[in-house]
């Protein structure tokens, strides 16, 4: 019989963690006579007792994995070293907080049987999220689909159902700045959304505050598009119009010489520092790649 591996990345989930190994066991009754279940727990690094949790678990049920990291390596690395030790003809990918309800990955796993094999959740609603966040979830994938040269869908998340194909493919792709909601479309097999609500956090904080999100949405856009260094030659052809207008408005005038060169000094070393860091991203990313490091270090595997 083929395999389902669902993989969970893990970061201090003590609060919310009984209850989502609970339904997910349940999903072996829904998949009975369908697919055999693997569960691969990634522990991100947690601090609590995430850890001690996985191993009581893993202890009653062999079908439950956890990969171990030596420190916290960050979400999209928890979710490579699943699909890096998944072995499964299907692998379905969802979050520990309960916000992505996991009954749903049956009914992905249905729509993979059309011939589709990406099928991710699209968010039609987000219960109990502040306006802000509500906000710049919506213009984060907005934005990223105007700069990125891809097709990414809107309004997703890392939540999804993939076949084996896809991981294989995947999983030789080893940048370190890693986006995978960009990285798995790149790969261009034929995918389809399952429309469903998100519900609220089960318990505890979330593990991806304003901060980590500009990061995600920095390395999506740094990962996959250009336009950041298009943007630097449109905005030096602007600067040197405008610096052009402000000469002659400065001659013609009564301003002040002092005046207009302070300006026009401060709006160029703007623009410059603006390029320069531009530009400093993608040396940086390039520098990253060079120094070959390993994308993460785990410290122990359990029931591999």
């Amino acid at each position: 019989m083929k395999i389902l591996d669902i993989i969970v990345p893990v970061y201090n989930e003590e609060a919310c963690l009984d209850k989502t190994i609970q339904r997910l066991l349940k999903l072996k009754e829904t998949f009975k006579g369908k697919l055999n279940l693997n569960y691969i727990f990634v522990n991100d690094g947690s601090k609590d007792k995430t850890l001690q949790i996985l191993e009581e678990n893993a202890k009653k049920d062999k079908n439950i994995k956890i990969i171990n990291f030596s420190r916290n390596f960050g979400h999209q690395m928890a979710l490579s070293a699943g699909l890096d030790y998944s072995k499964g003809d299907y692998i379905a990918i969802i979050d520990g907080d309960l916000q992505d309800p996991p009954e749903l990955i049956y009914d992905m796993y249905q729509k993979s049987l059309e011939g589709y094999d990406i099928v991710y959740g699209k968010r039609l609603k987000r219960k109990q999220e502040t306006v802000f966040k509500k906000l710049s979830a919506w213009g984060f994938y907005r934005v990223l689909k105007y700069m990125c040269n891809l097709e990414i869908p809107t309004d997703t998340g890392d939540f999804r159902l993939i076949t084996k194909d896809v991981r294989e493919a995947f999983n030789k792709m080893r940048e370190k700045h890693r986006f995978i909601r960009g990285m798995i479309p790149w790969t261009g097999f034929k995918s389809a959304p399952i429309p469903y609500v998100r519900d609220e956090r089960f318990a505890g904080e979330t593990k991806y505050p304003l901060s980590k999100m500009l990061k995600l949405a920095f390395d999506g856009i740094y990962s996959f598009s250009f336009k950041p260094v298009s943007f630097i030659f449109i905005l030096s052809i602007l600067l040197f119009i405008i610096s052009i207008i402000i000469l002659l408005t400065g001659l013609l005038t009564e301003y002040e010489e002092e005046h207009v060169i302070c300006f026009t000094l401060t709006f160029v070393s703007s623009i410059n520092l603006l390029a320069l860091g531009i530009l400093g991203q993608y040396i940086s990313r390039i520098y990253d790649e060079t120094r070959n490091r390993p994308l993460y270090i785990i410290k122990n595997l359990i029931n591999f």
